[in-house]
């Protein structure tokens, strides 16, 4: 057993939330040391872009975060596995011990197997053939296959569960040629948050991308492949399905079990005030392991408010704390063709007046909840060029043009008291870390001319991801602009 000197901070995680933490630490002046202990092998990632790193668009070291600042040690490959309260200790599954002064516990998630007879072992572990995807590891296991390469490419995958992870990984896994079937209960996919006419072209689009969806009937059983025979997903109706890889995508739930075996106070989440600290005033929780309020975490949005409350707190203490600021959802999941984005839950609140527009010859929907002239909640989907000003609208709660309809077809509205100015080279591109049209412009003539080098130079693409689509465009926009010019 090794025990190390003692960090006035020691932080159990090593995600997004963890390294934006230590990142506004830094920018609110805090210069402790800092040890943040992580469970996996690899440098902190950005875990929101798992599915372009399974469809091969981004490459591994595209989506490390950058290295954190100001005296900070990061140990990858570290289990903690106990904390004792009374010593401020942590224990790791190695027999190493760090003490704390302050600890700070971003554990994150952890994906749900859904109580069907079959997807457990009989010592609880899942059974052969059983898949999630929340790690780089478990990216690595599903695109290269346990099987000869000559069969690898080809070999099917059932995916249980199309919300908005399993639409994506549909469509990421149909990119690298793998034969994907997806399966879910109710009549079209991700129905949490699309009505039925959104629901159905997100469907066009899978079909098209060459995904068998099967919706409305939920799935009872599966028997994994044994003895030559195949593995098999039973479903309610009777049909049974090929499922010799079945990836689950149905849902997670907050990582709270070193939070409870240290007696913390837990409900879903770990409980916190508005410093995010636990029952035990030298604790912490932030990002998806923490519940605030009564909400949990779970979305990008609501993990930076988190970790900007808590580096305040660290900071300046209680006198210096603003509490946690009402983080604003935005959803951009990566499906085939034009983009998609959904704003807050919609259907979820009474609001003043709904726009809808539906254009399925075209593949093309909107629907906006507004409540005065603000956006509270809405889906785009096929109209790329409204999605970049209606998503900064909504984030920034500033009020829609009044002629609607030419707002959603893409002419550019004025901002909020800024006369005649619309909304250009100013226009934030990428919502999570503030880069705007004219960051990347000038990166790009700089000599950021692909995504991975505009979003190390800018880190653009590097929070929820959502932008991407919109980098890579700017990126061809600006290529035949310079050819243009040049002649060449």
């Amino acid at each position: 057993m090794t025990t190390y000197s003692t960090a006035p901070i020691l932080v159990i995680g090593n995600g997004p939330a963890a390294h934006q933490v230590l990142d506004r630490l830094r920018h609110f002046g805090c210069e402790d040391p800092v040890t943040v202990l992580g469970a996996e092998d690899t440098p902190a990632y950005h875990r929101a872009l798992l599915t372009s790193a399974l469809d091969g668009s981004l490459p591994t070291e595209a989506m490390e975060l950058p290295p954190p600042p100001g005296d900070t040690t990061i140990r990858t490959g570290v289990c903690a596995v106990r904390i004792d309260r009374v010593r401020r200790r942590v224990h790791t599954a190695d027999g190493d011990v760090f003490p704390y002064a302050r600890l700070i516990l971003a554990t994150g998630a952890t994906p749900i197997l859904p109580a069907l007879p079959g997807l457990r072992t009989p010592d609880g572990s899942p059974a052969a053939g059983v898949a999630v995807l929340r790690t780089l590891a478990d990216c690595t296991r599903l695109t290269v296959p346990a099987a000869p390469a000559a069969r690898a490419a080809r070999t099917p995958v059932t995916i249980l569960g199309a919300g908005s992870l399993g639409v994506e990984a549909a469509f990421a896994l149909a990119l690298r040629n793998r034969p994907v079937t997806l399966v879910h209960p109710r009549p079209w996919p991700m129905d949490h948050l699309l009505d039925a006419a959104a629901g159905a072209l997100v469907r066009d689009r899978l079909t098209a991308a060459g995904v068998e969806l099967v919706a409305g009937s939920p799935a009872t059983a599966y028997t994994p492949a044994s003895a030559g025979a195949p593995g098999t997903l039973h479903l309610a109706d009777g049909n049974t399905l090929p499922a010799d890889t079945l990836l689950l995508c149905t849902g997670v739930l907050p990582e709270t079990g070193l939070a409870r075996t240290a007696g913390l106070a837990v409900r879903t989440g770990i409980l916190v005030d508005d410093g995010m600290r636990t029952d035990d005033p030298l604790i912490h929780a932030v990002g998806d392991c923490a519940e605030h309020r009564g909400n949990r975490g779970g979305s990008l949005a609501s993990g930076w408010a988190q970790a900007e409350a808590l580096a305040r707190y660290l900071a300046h203490g209680a006198r210096g704390a603003r509490g946690v600021a009402p983080a604003r959802r935005v959803l951009r999941p990566r499906i085939a063709g034009p983009g998609l984005v959904v704003l807050g839950m919609p259907g979820a609140a009474p609001c003043d007046e709904t726009i809808t527009l539906n254009d399925p010859a075209n593949g093309r929907y909107a629907r906006l909840e507004l409540t005065g002239e603000h956006i509270t909640a809405g889906v785009l989907l096929g109209f790329d060029r409204a999605i970049a000003t209606t998503t900064e609208l909504y984030v920034h709660d500033a009020p829609v043009p009044r002629d609607r309809l030419s707002f959603l077809m893409g002419r550019p509205p004025r901002l909020p008291g800024a006369g005649s100015e619309e909304i250009t080279p100013e226009t934030v591109v990428c919502l999570c870390n503030n880069v705007t049209h004219q960051d990347l412009t000038r990166a790009w003539h700089a000599g950021a001319r692909g995504l991975a080098e505009l979003a190390s130079a800018t880190r653009a693409t590097t929070g929820c991801g959502g932008c991407a689509r919109q980098v890579e465009s700017l990126c061809v926009s600006l290529a035949s602009t310079t050819v243009a010019t040049t002649g060449s």
